[in-house]
C-alpha cells in the first residue's frame, strides 16, 4: 500500500474507533459523525488506491459509486452522507433516537470499512 493511501486508511480506522469510543460515551451526534468520516476517508483511500486520486466530496454515494461498491453497502452510505448534515447543523431536526441511529450507522460504518479493507 502506498504511503498515501496508507495515511487515508489510517484515518478512516481511527475515526472509525473514535466512533466507538464516542458511542461508548454517550456522544450519540458525535459518533454518527465520526461513522461517516470513517466510511468517507475509507472510500477515498480506495479511490486513491485505484484512480491515483480523491474526490473532495462528502457524498458516500458519489464515492461508493466509482468504488463500485456493492449494493447493500450503497444503502448504508446514502443514510451516513446524511449523518454528515445533521450531526454538525444545529438548526437541523434531530431524529428522535439518536442512540439506535448512532449503533445502526456504527454498524453501517463497520461492514463498509471491513469491505474497503478486502479490497485494499
Amino acid at each position: 500500500m502506498r504511503t498515501e493511501v496508507r495515511k487515508w486508511w489510517e484515518k478512516a480506522l481511527n475515526d472509525l474507533d473514535t466512533a466507538r469510543i464516542l458511542f461508548k460515551n454517550g456522544k450519540y451526534e458525535e459518533t454518527a459523525f465520526f461513522c461517516q468520516q470513517s466510511a468517507e476517508k475509507g472510500l477515498k483511500a480506495l479511490l486513491l488506491e485505484r484512480e491515483g486520486e480523491i474526490e473532495k466530496v462528502h457524498d458516500l454515494v458519489k464515492l461508493g459509486r466509482k468504488v463500485k461498491i456493492p449494493e447493500n453497502l450503497l444503502n448504508y452510505s446514502k443514510e451516513l452522507t446524511l449523518a454528515y448534515i445533521y450531526s454538525r447543523y444545529p438548526d437541523v431536526e434531530k431524529a428522535r433516537d439518536i442512540k439506535g441511529i448512532a449503533s445502526k450507522f456504527l454498524k453501517y460504518s463497520e461492514e463498509i470499512i471491513k469491505w474497503i479493507e478486502k479490497m485494499l
